[in-house]
């Protein structure tokens, strides 16, 4: 198995350590974002959506137009825009992209958030209503002639679309979710299915349940998990950096008035926060502290320690079956040119290795 990076980019300078730099669509950074991420040797990037964020298709757009090899993970809400609507946009964006495209599909985990544009379904219903909208979008890539389609949520007659996209058989689908709705639907249509950055024990629990699910539909999957390295020279440094960063982000809430939150609707961010009630730091690298802080209302655990810990650290998930890590840092533009200088290269030297030596055993149990 191979293995790949996504990172992120926003369309403005913002972290949880400090607030937002400059316009709130700045192309200026998102040029110089996305090439620090091609230049580092990211296999793809992700742009995320929230009901108040800048539009990602556009944002992908642009910044696909400024880089020439990466490739891009657009985060997309299912239910705001017509199925058929979103399947032509994103096979047009993947004709311009020439096939770099791929979608994480969010079903959103907060009323609140979800209600700022709308959508006033309840969390299962919001599940129910993805994986029809999942099903149609995968029919108006394939269909080779119009289809009607009668369902709880979706009716159309006559749909069809003559631009298909560039990859075959339609845009990578990536899904997030750890509600047993959400399961049942990443088992039904998840290539990717992308965890937050979990204990090894909780990660590999959530992996036998999503494959499991998938297998009931003859399917496999793969695997993404999200984590925040935080590297020092030294394993001290590591740690004394991760400390830094803590009362940064604790000082900025405060500042802000900001308090510490629950996770609401989001079984993902229920998750972590049992990780974090283990400790600030588990299974020794996996550090909980900012997940806590925030009410781990996005990808917020680290791995902490220096690039060859951490390397180490990341190979513990790949064991697991996990072959993806989306990986961004709390300073997220030099923290993205970091990893690629060390972390990246030393990752995937090791996968290697390790896959090798693999190889050379089967060799050698068949001869």
């Amino acid at each position: 198995m191979s293995v790949q990076f996504i990172g992120m980019i926003q369309p403005h300078e913002v972290s949880e350590t400090f607030p937002r730099r400059g316009p709130v669509v700045d192309p200026a950074y998102v040029r110089v974002f996305a090439q620090a991420h091609e230049h580092a040797g990211f296999d793809r990037i992700l742009v995320p959506a929230s009901s108040n964020s800048p539009d990602t298709l556009l944002t992908v757009t642009y910044a696909a137009s400024v880089t020439q090899r990466i490739h891009f993970l657009l985060a997309h809400r299912p239910g705001f825009v017509a199925p058929t609507l979103a399947a032509r946009q994103l096979a047009t964006l993947d004709q311009y992209t020439q096939g770099r495209v791929a979608v994480h599909y969010i079903t959103g985990g907060s009323d609140e958030d979800q209600q700022r544009d709308g959508d006033f379904l309840g969390h299962d219903e919001r599940y129910a209503r993805t994986d029809e909208y999942l099903g149609l979008l995968r029919q108006v890539w394939t269909a080779d002639k119009p289809f009607d389609h009668e369902g709880t949520y979706y009716r159309v007659k006559g749909a069809w679309s003559e631009v298909k996209p560039v990859q075959q058989p339609h845009v990578p689908i990536y899904f997030g979710g750890a509600s047993e709705p959400a399961l049942k639907v990443a088992g039904r249509h998840a290539q990717v299915y992308a965890l937050w950055g979990e204990s090894l024990a909780q990660a590999g629990d959530l992996v036998r349940k999503v494959r499991a699910e998938a297998a009931q539909h003859g399917r496999d999957i793969d695997f993404s998990i999200s984590f925040r390295p935080i590297l020092g020279r030294t394993e001290d440094e590591a740690w004394a950096r991760a400390e830094r960063i803590l009362e940064e982000a604790r000082a900025l809430r405060v500042e802000q008035g900001f308090s510490r939150g629950g996770p609401q609707q989001s079984e993902g961010a229920r998750r972590l926060l049992a990780d974090a009630a283990k400790g600030d730091r588990v299974d020794e690298r996996l550090w909980t502290a900012i997940a806590r802080e925030t009410g781990a209302r996005s990808n917020s655990t680290a791995l902490v320690g220096t690039a060859e810990q951490v390397a180490d650290a990341l190979l513990k998930y790949y064991d697991l079956g996990i072959t993806t890590f989306l990986i961004r840092g709390f300073d997220p533009l030099p923290d993205a040119i970091e990893y690629g200088r060390e972390l990246l290269p030393l990752v995937r030297r090791k996968v290697a290795e390790r896959e090798q030596a693999k190889a050379q055993a089967a060799s050698l149990k068949a001869a």
